[in-house]
């Protein structure tokens, strides 16, 4: 079984309504020149703010899952007829909490929400501080059977934690997405490229990393194959990024290299998922 993905690999803007024009072209084009079964954008696509803008501009540009951003993308998902991977700022259900959702949305291609993730391990690195103005969520992404086969989840830095990709393997995780905001910084896409690479081999999953770009993120999104193979990769600007993604694959990575299968939870420390 076979599906077509294409990443679209674009820089958000503090407009929302440019950004749906921007989202409709890619999905436009993802389907009619690629005839792309799910499309994916990046972390945080509803709205790009600059570094230095207002918390208080941030906050009121946020959006419950019911707003107007998601319905709009919903709308679009069922217009072309594909699934539809985006992250967004979500409002927090307490009124006097300054603080906002990292949150990514799944769509299927009948317009309808399939599964919600809010970011739960923040990016304070590097001098940046996520959690002064991101309240992180509280559980990991539960993978959901698609007709893709079995789809993970997590954000951007997440992809420094092996245990939250282990989880989702363990949980029957086929592809894990990683819509992404990595910022550019010395050594930065050497991390990137190592990191994606990593995870999927480790694991033996499909990983499919979709970066914003701009003057502070970098792009350069990947596709990687269980056995660590770059299948697709972004430059440094705006794109459309297609692959065709084979689950067979999956199946035969894990007999020739069936590491799942040696793990000694037993002999893990620290509890969790390692002994799950």
């Amino acid at each position: 079984m076979s599906f077509q993905i294409v990443m679209a690999q674009l820089g958000s803007t503090d407009s929302k309504h440019v950004n749906l024009q921007k989202a409709e072209k890619a999905i436009k084009d993802s389907t009619n020149i690629y005839g792309a079964d799910m499309v994916v954008f990046p972390e945080a696509f509803m709205s790009y703010f600059e570094v230095g803008t207002p918390s208080e501009v941030k906050l009121n540009d946020a959006e419950p899952i019911e707003g107007p951003f998601v319905a709009a993308m919903s709308e679009l998902a069922g217009k072309y007829g594909v699934w539809l991977v985006f992250g967004m700022r979500e409002s927090t259900e307490m009124m006097d909490d300054k603080r906002i959702y990292n949150t990514t949305v799944i769509i299927n291609s009948v317009g309808l929400i399939e599964s919600v993730y809010r970011k739960t391990h923040l990016y304070d690195a590097f001098g940046a501080k996520e959690s002064q103005n991101i309240k992180p969520g509280n559980s990991l992404f539960e993978p959901i059977d698609t007709p893709f086969g079995k789809i993970g989840l997590f954000v951007c830095y997440e992809l420094r934690f092996p245990e939250i990709a282990r989880y989702q393997a363990l949980k029957g995780a086929d592809i894990i997405i990683v819509p992404s905001g990595w910022v550019k910084g010395p050594l930065k896409e050497n991390h990137w490229r190592t990191l994606v690479t990593t995870r999927a081999l480790e694991n033996t999953v499909y990983i499919v990393a979709c970066d914003q770009v701009n003057e502070y993120y970098m792009g350069q999104s990947m596709i990687v194959d269980p056995m660590g193979v770059v299948l697709a990769q972004g430059t440094e600007t705006e794109c459309l990024i297609p692959c065709r993604i084979d689950l067979e694959r999956v199946q035969e990575v894990r007999k020739k290299l069936p590491s799942h299968q040696h793990r000694q939870p037993n002999l893990y420390k620290d509890g969790g998922i390692y002994t799950s």
